[in-house]
């Protein structure tokens, strides 16, 4: 909805790509700046350095994006970033079952930090990859992401962008029911590997969701990303020049990852938005 005056919402980035050159941050940005604009709302960011500065916002904030970063999911069990992050999770998730807190918290975890999130609610097992994940890919909904809001009018199955060498696999039907949380899609069907098909999505549990592939990657940055010499260079190094030249075309597809881009994240922040604007008495349903 758009207001006469703009009214503040308070959005923290939480920065876990350990100061690796990324398109993330860029992609997230670009994102808010053009959501803001177009529901007429001042929203003021600020971005922690998770892992090279042990930065961790405050319960001050009324959206958390955490994102996506390198290296293992595992192996930074016991690190102080990694102790601060749970810390944090923890913060947040008492806050919202705190029934004298009225605004709730709303966070979306991407890649790296829903790997994380699923360690923290051990909700499926978290393994390495055979080898690494990189390209555009179908994603296929389940029952619950049909019904999920932040997914409304994703088709099935929808395709994103997916960089990574771990996966969530193994979901833990218990864990998934004490924490309230629903597996909201999976990756591509691959019948000539005996592979199990990762999560790729999952409603953890009211305010908290995340997915595996980056929501926020664009068509045009990552296009030229990959149109770079040395970007160029590498995927066809390690891919072939088939899976370079797919990557571009579906990247330029409108129905593909600029669909994705300007769906899932704008849904999460208007759903919350809307009601943080409610819960606050700015508006009234």
């Amino acid at each position: 909805m758009n207001f006469t005056e703009k009214q503040k919402v308070h959005v923290a980035i939480l920065d876990l790509y350990e100061g690796f050159e990324n398109q993330g941050m860029r992609g997230l940005r670009e994102i808010i700046k053009h959501f803001a604009e177009t529901n007429g709302l001042d929203l003021v960011t600020r971005e922690f350095n998770v892992r090279q500065k042990n930065e961790l916002p405050d319960t001050s904030w009324d959206i958390y994006i955490s994102t996506g970063g390198p290296g293992s999911p595992l192996e930074s069990e016991g690190l102080e970033w990694d102790t601060l992050y749970f810390n944090w999770l923890k913060k947040m998730e008492s806050w919202n079952n705190d029934p004298a807190n009225h605004q709730k918290k709303y966070v979306f975890f991407i890649c790296h930090s829903f790997q994380l999130a699923c360690r923290y609610f051990r909700v499926a097992e978290i393994t390495k990859r055979k080898s690494t994940a990189f390209g555009v890919f179908p994603v296929h909904l389940l029952h619950a992401g049909e019904k999920e809001p932040v997914f409304s009018e994703m088709p099935d199955p929808f395709y994103a962008v997916d960089s990574r060498d771990y996966q969530v696999v193994q979901p833990n039907k218990h864990y998934l029911k004490e924490a309230g949380s629903q597996i909201l899609c999976i990756e591509k069907e691959r019948p000539h590997v005996p592979y199990e098909r990762a999560v790729m999505g999952i409603r953890f549990n009211d305010y908290f969701i995340g997915t595996q592939f980056h929501p926020e990657a664009d068509a045009i940055g990552m296009t030229l990303h990959l149109q770079s010499e040395e970007k160029k260079k590498t995927v066809i190094e390690n891919y072939g020049l088939a899976k370079w030249e797919s990557m571009i075309e579906r990247l330029n597809d409108p129905d593909k990852i600029v669909w994705t881009h300007d769906h899932i994240l704008p849904n999460f922040l208007k759903i919350a938005t809307d009601q943080l604007l409610v819960d606050s008495g700015h508006v009234s349903i």
